[in-house]
């Protein structure tokens, strides 16, 4: 099996020997693209059939291959419609009362997975209002210290389980377990209680062959047309974080949702392995975020009245990600001009008013290190984190921002970028290493090169200020100094920029357009700032 999926991958098509085999496959040989296809539906092991065992004598589940019809005349929705297309038809082979939803770069790690979920959906208490049961996205390929803080560690082990204890966590698109009845669109009740005996005992009576025939039509590119499928029923369509509004919509018909993090992690994915690819997936799930925030969908409105206070304010929370680049962006730029024009915007140290502002920020950094540690992370892990939370702050999030406000405004239409998690062997080696890869040429990195210019400069005419005349070297500590430590924490985090500009030779380097382009930005915004 290793080999099939391998050789499979090699020459992106399936092999011709496996094509024979199957008639769903063969039905490739007479496709001309993959955009513009008709439905394709093959069911490989019936679970009916008494022969279908493995080399054991087990009952093998049913096994069906689905691709559904495209055109490019008609809008295929993205994931959001082929998880649709898959509830159709599955609802007429099966119709299991339970769906489990992964992504297809993610596998089960733990066998009891099911067996939780549903233990949870069959509790005889608060199992019935239970509408889906949520795993953490995991990853199987993260560097020891998380190099681009992939994890997301504190936030799946602490920050999502503020949902659980408000009315449940958001769905979250993968790792998930639903009631087939939620993502019909079905509204909970207050009595509602399932009959588990009598929904295993519901048989399909239709031959396989008959089925393939009838249920191609569920997936074609007309059968959602002037049906609820897609707004009242199904994912939502009109979004790139379909997965969002769909969760925050069960929870809106009253069903409530439970995060489980067993020790042993449900499943496991591919994390993005260069920084590029990292920076433009947190730049989608931002915008996605955001356009939530500002559609009819805004969780302050969508929920009002409908799912808790408490749980619409968690919400928003994350639908503001995208604006949060407005005040890093002060952060960075504004203390570094204003202290080569010589404009103190903190209070001196020989003042008592210093004092708030340095318990806020060592107390925060110390609190936020105690969790990273807390949750089985490394400092230098934590370093790399914080590190990655300005990249995407100073150019995901900015991108999100103004592509959002162009996309309110009209001047852009929306898309949905799949990130690629694919890369050379030379790449692979380096992640492992725990190199930062700059390769590849973007006007993200001419803006993480640039802030990072920025602020070396900025502390390089610092230190000149405050040698140049030892007399005022107390002065300008005195006046300066906050500003000057924070223009120097920047630039220890920026480190792994300055040597991809400057002194690595292999192929991760900032492109050299890059370096030049950094260069002439940053001594134009001095030479501004100064005169």
């Amino acid at each position: 099996m290793k080999m099939r999926i391998e050789t499979t991958t090699k020459l992106n098509q399936i092999p011709e020997y496996i094509q024979k085999q199957h008639k769903g496959f063969r039905e490739w040989d007479f496709v001309s693209s993959k955009h513009d296809h008709q439905t394709i539906l093959q069911i490989l092991i019936d679970g009916r059939d008494t022969n279908a065992v493995d080399i054991e004598g087990n009952p093998l589940p049913t096994l069906v291959y689905l691709a559904r019809e495209k055109r490019p005349q008609y809008h295929h929705h993205f994931k959001a419609g082929s998880m649709n297309a898959l509830i159709r038809v599955s609802s007429k082979i099966t119709n299991a009362p339970i769906i489990l939803n992964v992504d297809c770069d993610m596998y089960s790690n733990n066998s009891k997975t099911i067996k939780s979920s549903l233990c949870i959906f069959m509790d005889e208490e608060k199992g019935d209002e239970i509408g889906y049961v949520q795993f953490p996205q995991c990853f199987y390929n993260l560097t020891k210290n998380e190099i681009y803080g992939s994890s997301l560690r504190v936030l799946l082990q602490l920050e999502v389980l503020g949902f659980d204890a408000n009315g449940g966590p958001s769905y979250m698109g993968s790792g998930c377990f639903h009631r087939r009845e939620t993502l019909c669109g079905k509204k909970y009740e207050k009595n509602y209680k399932v009959d588990w005996k009598k929904i295993n005992y519901k048989k399909v009576s239709e031959t396989a062959s008959f089925l393939e025939e009838t249920c191609k039509v569920l997936a074609s590119c007309t059968f959602e047309h002037n049906t609820p499928w897609g707004k009242e029923m199904g994912l939502k369509y009109g979004t790139p974080v379909e997965d969002v509004v769909t969760g925050m919509s069960i929870q809106r018909n009253g069903w409530k949702s439970i995060y489980l993090n067993p020790e042993r992690e449900g499943f496991l994915g591919v994390a993005p392995i260069t920084l590029l690819q990292n920076l433009v997936q947190h730049k989608r799930w931002a915008e996605g975020e955001l356009q939530l925030f500002f559609s009819r969908y805004c969780p302050l409105l969508y929920g009002h009245r409908k799912i808790p206070l408490k749980l619409q304010l968690i919400y928003s929370t994350y639908k503001l990600w995208a604006a949060n680049c407005l005040a890093t962006w002060y952060i960075v730029v504004v203390p570094c001009l204003c202290l080569l024009k010589g404009i103190s915007l903190f209070p001196k140290i020989s003042s008592p008013w210093v004092l708030p502002f340095v318990y806020v920020t060592f107390v925060h950094r110390a609190y936020s290190l105690a969790e990273f540690l807390w949750c089985g992370g490394t400092f230098r892990g934590w370093c790399n984190d914080q590190r990655i939370w300005l990249f995407k702050r100073t150019t995901s999030y900015l991108f999100a921002f103004f592509e959002t406000i162009l996309k309110l405004l009209g001047h852009s239409q929306l898309n949905f970028v799949v990130t690629a998690k694919v890369a050379d062997e030379d790449v692979s080696k380096r992640y492992d290493q725990e190199l930062i890869e700059f390769g590849a040429a973007s006007p993200m990195f001419d803006i993480l090169a640039t802030l990072a210019m920025l602020n070396l400069f900025g502390s390089l005419g610092a230190s000149k200020k405050a040698t140049m005349d030892a007399d005022q070297d107390s002065k300008v500590l005195d006046q300066f100094g906050l500003q000057i430590l924070l223009c120097l924490v920047l630039v220890t985090i920026n480190l792994p920029v300055y040597q991809a500009l400057f002194f690595r030779k292999d192929n991760g380097k900032m492109p050299t357009s890059v370096m030049y382009k950094s260069i002439v930005f940053a001594l134009l915004a001095c030479m501004l700032a100064m005169y």
